[in-house]
């Protein structure tokens, strides 16, 4: 009972001291703040961290290069000196193309999707939502699914490949693809039957459905045909471990 009583005896004293530090606390950052208590969340932009890690990827890639073009050098050496090494490399290079590594060429389609723009006065589309206005992550999904179904033999979009890997991402108002981030338009290229490719972007209804909100709020959406385009070829790595 004794000790029942001790333990109510130093709650009572340790809780307003605890209350009083804590009210000490509040006040002194409220003061060195002035009233503007910013948040974490608040001070730090999701746009500025892909910026700085699209620097660092910039500085990485030049540095990657420098060593690719290292071992291209020393792999052509071996094999002026050895026939093995020599049967590998064109072994290499005859599945390149299939791989998506080389730059091809063809007749196709391009398809370039765009934010929508303001009018004379400066004013957007009444009744526009900002979701309603600029191109979304499905968007850009909607047109590279319809030129698989279209039967395209490659894909590329801005300065690169899509390979099976590919995942172009939305962040904010910029897209994120290979970490690289690119902002409006979205230039996509498939090589292909062109008739088969348009078919087959009639029939995406994402497709369809952007058609709809660019013919609404001024969207962009451009699609041309072409009997010769070219898609670069993928200069990243293929880290695919398992296929099927």
């Amino acid at each position: 009972m004794a000790d029942r009583v001790r333990r109510s005896r130093i709650w009572l004293v340790c809780v307003p001291i605890v209350c009083l530090v804590a009210g000490l606390l509040f006040a002194t950052t409220r003061e060195v703040s002035a009233g503007n208590e910013l948040r974490r969340g608040d001070t730090t932009r999701l746009s500025d961290l892909v910026r700085a890690a699209q620097s660092d990827l910039d500085r990485a890639t030049v540095d990657r290069d420098g060593l690719v073009a290292r071992l291209d050098t020393l792999q052509s050496d071996a094999a002026n000196s050895d026939s093995g090494v020599a049967t590998v490399l064109e072994q290499v290079r005859s599945l390149e193309a299939e791989a998506g590594l080389s730059e091809v060429s063809g007749p196709g389609v391009t398809v370039t999707l765009t934010d929508a723009s303001r009018d004379s006065d400066g004013n957007y589309p009444a009744g526009a939502r900002p979701d309603d206005l600029v191109v979304h992550q499905q968007d850009v999904q909607s047109v590279l699914n319809a030129f698989w179904v279209g039967g395209a033999t490659a894909v590329g979009m801005q300065d690169q490949r899509i390979v099976a890997t590919s995942a172009p991402r939305c962040i904010g108002n910029t897209l994120l693809l290979h970490g690289r981030t690119y902002s409006p338009p979205y230039v996509m290229t498939a090589l292909g039957d062109p008739a088969r490719l348009t078919a087959a972007l009639d029939a995406e209804p994402g497709v369809r459905l952007f058609k709809q909100y660019a013919v609404r709020y001024g969207l962009g959406y451009n699609q041309t045909t072409s009997e010769s385009l070219t898609v670069p070829g993928y200069d990243g790595q293929m880290r695919t471990k398992f296929a099927r």
